[in-house]
């Protein structure tokens, strides 16, 4: 008969046998609000059961009591027990014990993935987007911890939504570690579903590089924010491509993990921001770490102050402690001019504490979440109702308005406004304003492969961080296309607006040719001695990383926007050119069922091996997503490819679309059809 004791017997990498003490939270740290919980009594068992099976069975009888307790009262069990004392954060990959670097360098990532001046809910291991965990629990954590410090070059790490499922022979060619997150089957990909899978503890929202340990605070998204920005105002203003926003106003809301880049983002161009937020400790973070310039709680202050910047064509950044709804009603009844208008709350889970009603504050809707649900999603559905009134008058005053990619028109939707909808009956057809990639990113940015390429220098050492923005710089030729000219300008100013949030990173939008040219020069660095390794990486947001119809693949109109083949190939591709750690997850920031994302990180040692890697996977990466788009029939990725069939020696042959006369279809079709 099987028992416990032959079960640990079996186990050499497994939880210590001692049990740690209770631990204590850190006063204002930033605590996750109750979890919604769906399990009957007898799933409360399974739940219970499934997290004690980490741990030794003598503990068993101790902890199943204090499980049940995080379950009822914070709808998951995270195991704080576990969680280890005092601060994490990414420290110097030297400090970290493991058999290859590659296992060192990834508890780097994860560890600045749970820093209190990174993470929005760091006890309950929630880097960012209200839902996006590193793992489930804090036994997982440890246990993964344990894993990658035993990990040589010879294993493979596979972590199936924060378990760590084992270590398995393989080889220094293939990846350290293979990561998925929520991947449901498909009759069971949706928010009923998922609620309960992850309550019972056997699913993980990764968001998209939360679960995937690349996430590098606030920064991952400050570029891409301001190329936004700066792309709306020339697509829509005609500022011309030298000119900035000086003098227009944005306004938006949120100040968490991702939205917290809005205030920097509009300040680097030059712009005014006012971002509203409804939790003050958010705006303070922001505030202390120098993201936003002012604070306001007047919605008539906060467009006083700026109207005397966009006079004087100054920049600065404005945190509104109250709700975007209120703050649009007073433009609207003020008439405000609005020149950019967008929303970042977390409305992928509006139901979940993403999205703040009207006439709550923060702390009434923390409380409606644990009291009254279904109040709280009638108040939620109204908010919404009256955010999509004001923003149609808005609009039709002038304001360009776009979705951010966080489910905001999806969110209406489902709040019952179906005139959202392009076809007044679903969101088959789209929607009527458009998403921040279908308008910009996807055309301008996309299309021709650049995408949120980053790196962390390994070291913690800021002068690392200096001698790779002076080697990136001079791997951009800013007179090639004007994006190369925006990269290079950001580039050249990025120590000086002071990005780093956590371990010494950078964001830096580059295409295929960029990506491949700076990360051979790293790795150069690295094999010379003249910085520490470095972990390459880049958000999921990119043009071959993420199948997500609402978002990263808006501007594919050929119907293929619902499949996830390139999003799955991408991570396969990744896995087969040997990239130190590749991720597949279900959700990102458009909720779950409505996207699949991919993600990598490589570490560079300065081999010449991880040279071959580099010119093998980081093209593939990219241009597995531009093909996707140019078969698509987007023009710009068609000028891509076709100058990448021409220009390549690799071999690479990507298949183009033949263009179609509409005029004969439009004949043939009104004869038949």
């Amino acid at each position: 008969m099987l028992t416990n004791f032959d079960i640990s017997k079996a186990m050499t990498i497994k939880l210590d046998d001692k049990l740690l003490g209770v631990p204590e939270f850190v006063e204002g740290i930033r605590r996750a609000p109750k979890r919604e919980l769906v399990l009957n009594q007898e799933e409360i068992k399974l739940a219970l059961k499934n997290a004690l099976r980490y741990i030794p069975e003598k503990w068993h009888k101790k902890l199943a009591p204090e499980f049940l307790d995080e379950l009822l009262n914070r709808g998951r069990i995270y195991g704080y027990r576990f969680r280890p004392k005092g601060k994490i954060y990414g420290k110097p990959v030297s400090e970290y014990s493991g058999n290859c670097l590659a296992g060192k360098a990834m508890q780097v990532m994860i560890d600045n993935n749970l820093n209190f001046d990174v993470a929005l809910y760091p006890y309950e291991l929630t880097t960012y987007g209200e839902t996006g965990q590193v793992c489930q629990n804090w036994m997982q954590y440890r246990l993964i911890k344990k894993y990658l410090e035993e990990l040589t070059e010879n294993q493979t790490l596979v972590v199936e939504s924060g378990h760590p499922l084992g270590l398995f022979e393989s080889s220094p060619n293939a990846p350290r570690a293979i990561l998925t997150n929520g991947l449901l089957i498909g009759e069971y990909d949706n928010q009923e579903d998922w609620h309960k899978a992850i309550s019972l503890g056997v699913t993980n929202y990764g968001q998209m590089t939360a679960g995937g340990w690349m996430y590098i605070g606030p920064q991952g998204i400050v570029h891409g924010t301001y190329n936004t920005l700066l792309n709306a105002g020339r697509l829509k203003f005609n500022i011309p491509d030298e000119g900035d926003l000086g003098g227009y106003l944005f306004v938006s809301s949120g100040l968490g993990g991702m939205s917290g880049a809005q205030g920097k983002s509009i300040e680097i161009a030059n712009g005014v921001g006012i971002i509203a937020e409804v939790d003050y400790s958010r705006i303070q973070t922001r505030f202390d770490q120098g993201w936003v310039k002012k604070i306001v709680k007047d919605p008539g202050e906060a467009f006083r102050l700026a109207q005397e910047y966009m006079d004087k064509k100054e920049s600065i950044s404005i945190g509104f402690f109250g709700n975007i709804v209120d703050l649009l009603e007073y433009a609207v009844n003020k008439n405000v001019k609005i020149n950019l208008l967008s929303d970042q709350t977390s409305c992928h889970v509006p139901y979940g504490g993403g999205y703040c009603p009207q006439g709550l504050t923060f702390e009434v809707r923390t409380e409606l979440l644990k009291t009254d649900k279904t109040k709280f999603v009638r108040l939620v559905n109204q908010s919404l109702t009256d955010h999509f009134e004001l923003i149609k008058i808005l609009v039709d005053r002038g304001t360009y308005f776009f979705d951010y990619g966080n489910s905001f028109m999806k969110a209406i939707f489902d709040a019952g406004v179906k005139e959202i909808c392009k076809n007044g009956e679903n969101p088959n057809n789209g929607f009527i304003f458009p998403s921040y990639v279908e308008d910009i990113m996807g055309p301008l940015l996309f299309d021709y492969g650049y995408g949120p390429f980053r790196w962390v220098c390994l070291s913690g050492k800021h002068e690392d961080l200096l001698k790779t923005d002076k080697a990136a710089m001079k791997c951009i030729d800013p007179n090639r296309r004007f994006q190369d000219r925006d990269n290079y300008m950001w580039i050249k100013n990025a120590d000086s607006n002071k990005l780093v949030v956590g371990t010494q990173a950078r964001i830096l939008y580059q295409d295929a040719v960029g990506r491949i040219k700076i990360a051979l020069k790293f790795n150069e660095m690295v094999r010379k001695g003249e910085v520490g390794p470095i972990m390459l990486g880049r958000d999921h947001h990119d043009p071959g990383g993420t199948d997500s119809p609402f978002r990263e693949t808006a501007n594919i109109r050929d119907g293929s926007n619902v499949t996830a083949d390139m999003a799955t190939q991408c991570f396969a591709g990744n896995v087969a050119r040997g990239m130190t750690m590749v991720t597949l997850h279900n959700g990102g920031g458009v909720g779950i069922g409505k996207a699949i994302n991919g993600g990598f990180g490589l570490v560079l040692d300065g081999s010449e091996r991880v040279d071959i890697i580099i010119k093998k996977a980081i093209s593939w990466d990219v241009l597995g997503g531009v093909a996707r788009r140019s078969w698509a029939r987007n023009e710009h990725a068609v000028e891509t490819a076709i100058k990448h069939n021409r220009e390549n020696k690799s071999g690479d042959h990507i298949t183009l679309p033949y263009l179609i006369d509409e005029d004969l279809i439009k004949k043939v079709t009104s004869q038949k059809v």
